[in-house]
């Protein structure tokens, strides 16, 4: 699907300035994606950033507060599943909600029709989404059955939205589900969300992605059951192959056998923590080696056609270290086409 070593990133970047923001993405990835900056705005966070349109919802700018108050008045559900009948309807971000977005489009406008191999777009996931967001009393909206099924569907409107509008820009749009809760769930922090529920709005949400006809990316950047991931069949697994990769490694039979059912696997291979501070490009060479000739070893359909990506976003960082990512990225893959792999 891309060439070897082909290389993207997740999400969130720490600049403020979307054109800067942007330039840093086109300069540096193989396919470019738009960046979200949490720290340019409270409604650009993860959660807030798609939330438009979802029934009841309330945000308090001034205390970064976003929530869901019910009322009994049902005009709002009735207006919104009469929006969402039939085929997947696009749900826009407007530009206050995701002003990279728009810079993105708008840098990237093709000359003479000529487009981009590939863009790439991305969602909070259902679980993240769900499980971030509460109602008014403070209770996780995933607990209320009715506005958890209303999440997913607005969820996989604004994928398609995203699809409509990327697909001006590229041939091939790809669309990561971008789920970190997951590597949480089954603490105790949430007990009681079984896991036949977590496979189902996953693969609601990527089933209904596809739908859109993107290429769908799932991201999650710690510990999860990464058979469960396997199973639902996206285009993508991307996972953190810096601080996590013994966690995956252990599922080899089950990459193996998503590799060879036409599966990517995307790994996360420069850390977007504080460990980037420390790190350099030998040690990032290094590290990657003896991950990639492990599982060489094991199967080579595993290291056949691999992405590399950082870890996670980088909105966490500041500039600078944001750019150490980038660049130690670039470097990594230079290295790697030069050794032939």
């Amino acid at each position: 699907m891309f060439p070897k070593f082909t290389t993207t990133g997740i999400g969130s970047l720490p600049h403020e300035d979307a054109r800067k923001a942007c330039r840093a993405v086109i300069d540096n990835f193989d396919i470019p994606f738009w960046p979200q900056l949490p720290k340019r705005a409270f409604t650009e966070s993860m959660i807030v950033q798609y939330s438009e349109g979802m029934p009841f919802i309330r945000i308090d700018d001034s205390r970064e507060r976003v929530w869901v108050e019910r009322q009994e008045d049902s005009a709002a559900l009735t207006k919104f599943y009469e929006a969402y009948a039939g085929d997947i309807p696009a749900s826009a971000v407007s530009e206050a909600y995701a002003a990279g977005f728009y810079e993105m489009v708008r840098m990237l406008q093709p000359d003479s029709g000529k487009k981009l191999p590939f863009i790439k777009g991305h969602i909070t996931g259902p679980l993240t989404f769900t499980l971030g967001l509460k109602d008014g009393g403070g209770r996780d909206i995933f607990y209320d059955e009715e506005l958890r099924e209303i999440a997913v569907m607005l969820l996989i409107s604004k994928a398609a939205w995203q699809v409509q509008r990327l697909r001006e820009l590229a041939d091939s749009v790809v669309i990561f589900i971008d789920e970190p809760v997951l590597s949480s769930v089954g603490s105790s922090t949430y007990l009681g969300i079984s896991e036949d529920e977590i496979k189902r709005l996953l693969k609601e949400a990527v089933d209904g992605v596809k739908r859109t006809g993107a290429i769908v990316g799932l991201h999650s950047c710690g510990k999860c059951d990464w058979p469960i991931i396997f199973d639902l069949k996206p285009d993508i697994v991307n996972f953190d192959a810096y601080g996590y990769f013994d966690t995956i490694a252990i599922y080899q039979e089950a990459m193996s056998a998503y590799v060879k059912d036409g599966g990517t696997m995307a790994w996360g291979i420069v850390p977007t923590t504080d460990a980037i501070k420390d790190e350099g490009l030998d040690g990032i060479k290094q590290k990657f080696m003896e991950r990639y000739e492990r599982l060489h070893k094991f199967d080579s359909a595993l290291v056949s056609n691999l992405m590399l990506t950082p870890s996670c976003g980088t909105g966490s960082l500041n500039v600078a270290e944001s750019e150490k990512v980038f660049a130690l990225l670039k470097g990594l893959k230079d290295y790697l086409i030069s050794e032939a792999l």
